[in-house]
């Protein structure tokens, strides 16, 4: 038949009982499947006779690789001694032909070498409890169960909402809770933010598993007390049976925490969804033309409103790397790459030894935002600890040309600079436009797996450059407006004058998205011209970061101190004149809340009885024939001129203290007050 059956098998192992020679050793056991350490036991000091009793469960792919079981004694600052070894072979074990649980007691006896054991009565005391379940997955070619054979595939999403707490067990001395949830599903974890100090928490954070099983699973939930530098309390835990959950439709659950207190109110949603998969290089369903063909009708035009989460497919082979940096001592690195598009997250296998990896691995994605960016990063695989990091790449996937190998440098974390190595890709992009159009008006899909933000002195810089270039933009085109009205140049004048006389005079409201198009016009044949100013604000950034490394580190500490001391006058002018709009209607200030109601009535009568296009008509020709009545007027603003005159919070306060504390008038202060405003206005 053209169907094929996918087993998973997760095997559990418990380490018992340890017999060596006589002598003293420091043993502990590595447990290695298909060349990859998956687990490594603790080391028990000064012992012959060790006690283990550790369980551990692993995710094993296929039978056919042994379970590789080595034997180690603990040597500080030196290399760890060699004890022996042995293979467990796991498709020897006739139990699996069956779907259902079993556990057998077997003394595998240790070697040193290949054809000599070491002794009949070493031997490690494992507990093996395998768990096989099988589903089968029907398709059309026996091509296609090709692909899934070599694939590790996924069926549909599990989009899981968090959305409230109520009534939560208080954990804290003040009676309230610190809660977070954690959330997990096989090997796939997230964890919630934090809400302090609360028993009904409001969460509103979306989480999405991936659902390898058609019939379903289980998703397990537990809620966790945060206590800072001290080990997180637990609050209670519930579960879901996704198998009595139906599929395309929201599920609102409320979830009675178990050993706890209190509710968790979830919205759950099993979405199906095509696979997404890693496969050898060889099995590639994109090189099939026919296969192709049905992809690229499955994203036509003809098919736009036919499911509108599907928005595409990218396709993404990782041929090799090159150069890559030395992480270990010996001067190689063990690579492996990791392929991340969104919150799907897929790794190739490790290159041991080697600084130039072949991985020939073909990953496919589902494309949920055509405006994702595809990241690649390397690592290096460590035994004892997280892996290192040698290098990343970030490409969007609007910017990808189709079928092209391509060797992309690989950069630091930040993406600021580049690292050692090259790394070759190749990827493909299919999707349909009218659904990337319309996602666009959907908000972008949270990243869950982030590193948290840090304080950048170099990053501080560049975000006030970055600010201070956008009020400049907008501070020269009302310089450039405003001499229109000022008749520096007469021509350019008279043309503005004109212009807007024309304008106002047929205004249409079509005529406002008709305008916004003008620049986009514009911008798009500077690009056909070839006079592209894109890449200038990138110059510009390289400029600044090479200036500020060859500062030293006075003129860094005054450049911050300018920074902060603009950022802080930017706030509080910001701030002051929000309070002082806030004021004006709070009757801080009787006399002026008294001339904005009078402002407000003649405005509002003379709007309702004259057409608003005669009245900005008859202030744009006051504006543009002022400068002509009279040459030396001072050109204002009168809103800006009336709130000047509101006081701002902080002045508020301190014409409070300096009435308490001195007999002088509140009115007296206050003429003070806005003479200085005046003043300082001037």
């Amino acid at each position: 038949t053209n169907d094929t059956v996918t087993l998973q098998l997760f095997t559990s192992i418990s380490l018992c009982f340890l017999s060596l020679p006589t002598g003293t050793s420091d043993p502990y056991v590595k447990f290695k499947i298909a060349g990859k350490e998956v687990f490594r036991s603790k080391t028990i000091h000064k012992n012959l006779n060790p006690v283990w009793d550790e369980r551990v469960s692993l995710h094993v792919e296929t039978l056919r690789d042994p379970l590789y079981v080595k034997v180690f004694d603990y040597d500080f600052g030196l290399q760890d001694d060699f004890m022996g070894s042995a293979y467990l072979y796991l498709e020897s074990l006739e139990h699996l032909r069956v779907c259902l649980r079993a556990c057998i007691h077997m003394n595998v006896r240790l070697r040193k070498c290949f054809f000599e054991y070491l002794c009949d009565c070493v031997c490690v005391c494992v507990c093996v409890c395998l768990y096989a379940y099988a589903w089968l997955l029907q398709y059309q070619s026996m091509r296609l169960s090709d692909v899934h054979r070599k694939a590790q595939l996924w069926r549909g999403i599990v989009s899981i909402s968090l959305i409230e707490g109520h009534d939560l067990q208080p954990m804290d001395n003040n009676g309230l809770s610190d809660p977070y949830v954690k959330f997990r599903m096989g090997h796939q974890k997230y964890k919630s933010k934090t809400i302090p100090k609360t028993l009904n928490p409001q969460w509103r954070e979306q989480f999405d598993f991936h659902l390898y099983d058609e019939q379903g699973g289980f998703v397990d939930i537990t809620v966790w007390d945060k206590d800072a530098g001290k080990k997180d309390d637990f609050m209670g835990r519930c579960s879901i049976d996704l198998s009595l959950l139906s599929r395309e439709h929201t599920h609102k659950l409320d979830l009675l925490l178990e050993e706890g207190e209190g509710v968790l109110v979830l919205l759950v949603t099993l979405t199906a969804s095509a696979a997404v998969s890693i496969s050898d290089l060889s099995v590639n369903m994109l090189d099939d033309p026919h296969e192709r063909l049905q992809i690229m009708q499955r994203y036509s035009l003809w098919r736009s409103f036919h499911n509108l989460k599907d928005v595409g497919v990218v396709q993404v082979k990782v041929i090799r790397a090159e150069g890559l940096m030395a992480a270990d001592v010996t001067g190689k690195s063990d690579p492996f790459c990791v392929v991340e598009l969104s919150n799907d997250r897929l790794q190739t296998h490790t290159v041991y030894k080697n600084l130039n990896p072949e991985w020939n691995k073909v990953f496919t994605f589902n494309v949920k935002d055509i405006h994702s960016v595809l990241e690649v990063t390397v690592y290096d695989e460590d035994r004892d600890r997280s892996a290192d990091f040698l290098g990343k790449v970030a490409i969007p996937l609007l910017n990808i040309q189709n079928g092209e190998r391509k060797a992309y440098a690989l950069k630091s974390k930040e993406l600021t600079g580049p690292t050692k190595g090259v790394i070759f890709l190749e990827i493909d992009v299919i999707f349909n436009a009218v659904k990337a159009g319309l996602r666009t008006l959907i908000p972008i899909e949270q990243k869950y797996i982030e590193e948290e933000p840090r304080v950048s002195k170099q990053l501080l810089l560049r975000n006030f450059n970055r600010v201070r270039r956008c009020i400049m933009f907008l501070i020269n085109t009302g310089c450039y407006i405003n001499s229109c009205f000022e008749w520096e140049s007469p021509q350019r004048s008279i043309c503005a004058f004109v212009l807007f006389v024309i304008v106002v005079w047929n205004f249409e409201l079509y005529m406002v998205p008709m305008a916004l198009l003008l620049p986009l016009a514009w911008n798009y044949i500077l690009i056909v011209s070839g006079k592209d100013t894109r890449q200038d604000v990138d110059e510009d950034f390289d400029k600044d970061d090479k200036d500020s490394e060859r500062k030293g580190f006075m003129n860094k500490l005054y450049a911050i101190q300018d920074v902060c001391i603009s950022v802080q006058n930017a706030l509080d002018e910001v701030a002051s004149y929000g309070e002082r709009i806030k004021n004006t209607f709070n009757w801080t200030v009787p006399f002026l809340s008294w001339l904005a109601i009078v402002a407000l009535g003649v405005a509002t009568i003379i709007i309702y009885f004259i057409p608003l296009r005669y009245i900005v008509l008859a202030w744009g020709v006051n504006k543009f024939t002022k400068k002509l009545r009279d040459p030396y007027t001072i050109d204002n603003n009168e809103l800006l001129d009336f709130l000047s005159r509101v006081p701002s919070d902080v002045q508020v306060t301190f014409l409070r203290l300096c009435i308490t504390s001195s007999p002088l008038s509140f009115s007296f202060l206050y003429l003070l007050t806005l003479h200085c405003c005046i003043f300082h206005a001037c």
